[in-house]
């Protein structure tokens, strides 16, 4: 097991999923970013680092049924899992590091929040690019949520890469083409706040 493996899966194995800093009951801004992609009720989406997010919940509650969550931890997606019940049979859950994961198919769009600014090592930067690539169909989108420029710097005991869109799309590169970003002031379960960015790309 890799020590990142092994670090998420003592995260979600000691703490309830309303104990982490990144936990929302609404993920408004999510899926306004999706909606605006044009995703359809069969749009093949897939969370990226989606753990125990309850995206997946709204995403089934708003009719997407073609919904896939990946994360290194497999006790978050159990979490997950267990808390849809019967629903949860409808999704794919993939256990895997998306830096060194197999794409088994091809998604429209790819949701990520709160796993790319984890990524500090070049190396595993380019290979979740080079995932990206493979997984998401031409004219599909892309949507990051990372710790803004103003964000913290660390977060769950590791150092994070901060972003702005520009900057987040140079370390893309093409052939993500930037469409729009926004930003998030999220308070944690704590009342504290930190500074997101979410920006919205397409494959060309």
């Amino acid at each position: 097991m890799s020590d990142r493996t092994s670090h998420w899966q003592a995260v979600y194995t000691s703490k309830a999923e309303t104990e982490v800093s990144w936990y929302q009951d609404n993920p408004a801004i999510s899926l306004r970013l999706i909606r605006d992609a044009n995703a359809a009720p069969a749009s093949r989406i897939i969370d990226i680092g989606g753990g125990a997010s309850r995206l997946v919940d709204a995403l089934l509650a708003a009719g997407y049924r073609a919904l896939a969550v990946l994360d290194i931890s497999a006790a978050a997606l159990e979490a997950a899992r267990a808390r849809l019940g019967t629903a949860g049979a409808e999704v794919e859950w993939i256990t895997a590091d998306v830096t060194t994961w197999m794409p088994q198919q091809r998604y429209d769009i790819w949701h990520d929040r709160a796993a790319f600014h984890f990524l500090t090592e070049e190396r595993d930067r380019r290979a979740y690019v080079e995932r990206m690539r493979e997984a998401v169909v031409p004219g599909g989108q892309i949507i990051i949520g990372t710790f803004a420029l103003d964000g913290p710097e660390k977060c769950s005991g590791l150092s994070v890469q901060r972003y702005d869109a520009q900057s987040l799309a140079d370390t893309l590169g093409p052939p993500f083409e930037l469409l729009d970003s926004c930003t998030e002031a999220h308070r944690t379960p704590w009342d504290a706040v930190q500074q997101f960015q979410f920006s919205r790309f397409r494959r060309s």
